[in-house]
């Protein structure tokens, strides 16, 4: 009896978490971390708190303190630089594809928040609309130390272990959690003994963000991400539809009837709208500000960037009086991507 009491000790000494018919802890953390850098690809989905303020949820643009930025996040990785990300927060959402060196995102109320104030970046905003534009890589969140086998192991795992609890569930599978100051490890009880989830221990930042509930999933599935067709870019505005603005009001032919032109400039391409581009004429009494007439014209067809173009109309039912005195804007409208 003595004899095997010591070698039951001795067992124990080898591994604290010793138990007969269950993996080893250290063939668990083995397991998770090659299991994950040999995955051609899986998922990660769930919730953080963004540490970054990469997404913002004011609607004016104003940038909000970390802990009031709460992310879903449903990312798709394929070996070796593919990724499909969706990431929300309150009203804001963001989608992008990563191929290699090429980013493309879509959503319009980030792209809204991360725009100027000034015309042409609010038209900029308008007609992108929910299109696919391409983009920097560092909008794109990467999370090294829970996508590679390595940075799981050293931020999570080894030393970083204090606890082991047997006999879990996650997702419906077989678990074991292996628990530290960082974090609650989850990872399955049978071979390859994949990651399953990781829970972040409140007040731990990793990879710029905080109170993470990540689950994993889906490995070596084909997610078929593919470029998207018809990919605005901003740094080349004739890929974007018609952006049209006034350069100058034309109102010697305003008599009774009044009409007037408008002379526009096109800041962006000639297609990829979804309805022509219009122009609005309004007169108004320059003391009280009342609109006395209005009409509104369509720009057929379009012009390339840069290039100019005319629109004209008639606006009926005021005087000779009334036209004299009157002061007469045009103001365009873009309907923007399809």
């Amino acid at each position: 009896m003595a004899a095997g009491a010591a070698v039951l000790a001795a067992l124990a000494a080898c591994d604290p978490t010793f138990a007969i018919g269950q993996p080893t802890t250290r063939a668990l953390e083995n397991g998770a971390a090659a299991s994950l850098d040999a995955a051609r690809s899986f998922r990660i989905r769930g919730t953080y708190t963004d540490q970054s303020t990469t997404l913002t949820t004011s609607a004016s643009g104003a940038r909000t303190t970390p802990a009031d930025v709460r992310v879903s996040v449903d990312l798709q990785l394929v070996r070796p630089s593919t990724v499909h990300v969706v990431v929300s927060a309150a009203d804001v959402k963001l989608e992008a594809i990563v191929l290699g060196s090429n980013a493309y995102f879509r959503g319009n109320q980030f792209l809204s928040q991360h725009m100027g104030s000034d015309p042409l970046s609010r038209n900029l905003v308008r007609v992108a609309g929910n299109s696919w534009w391409k983009g920097s890589l560092a909008n794109v969140p990467t999370l090294p130390d829970l996508t590679s086998g390595s940075g799981l192991r050293s931020t999570f795992l080894g030393t970083a272990v204090t606890q082991r609890s047997d006999h879990l569930s996650v997702d419906g599978v077989n678990a074991v959690g292996l628990s530290g100051p960082r974090a609650d490890v989850y990872v399955g009880a049978n071979p390859p003994y994949r990651v399953l989830r990781v829970h972040f221990k409140k007040g731990v930042v990793v990879d710029g963000i905080a109170d993470g509930d990540l689950h994993f999933d889906s490995f070596d599935q084909d997610f078929q991400i593919a470029a998207p067709s018809d990919v605005m870019d901003f740094s080349n505005l004739s890929t974007l539809p018609p952006i049209y603005t006034v350069v100058s009001v034309d109102t010697s032919g305003c008599v009774s009837p009044c009409a007037v032109s408008a002379l526009l400039k096109n800041l962006g391409g000639a297609s990829g709208a979804r309805a022509p581009s219009t122009v609005t004429f309004t007169m108004a009494d320059p003391a009280s500000g009342k609109v006395l007439a209005s009409c509104q014209a369509q720009v057929q067809p379009d012009v390339g960037f840069n290039s100019t173009t005319t629109v004209a109309c008639t606006m009926a039912g005021v005087n000779g009086q009334q036209v004299s005195a009157a002061i007469v804007t045009a103001t365009a409208d873009n309907p923007g991507h399809a």
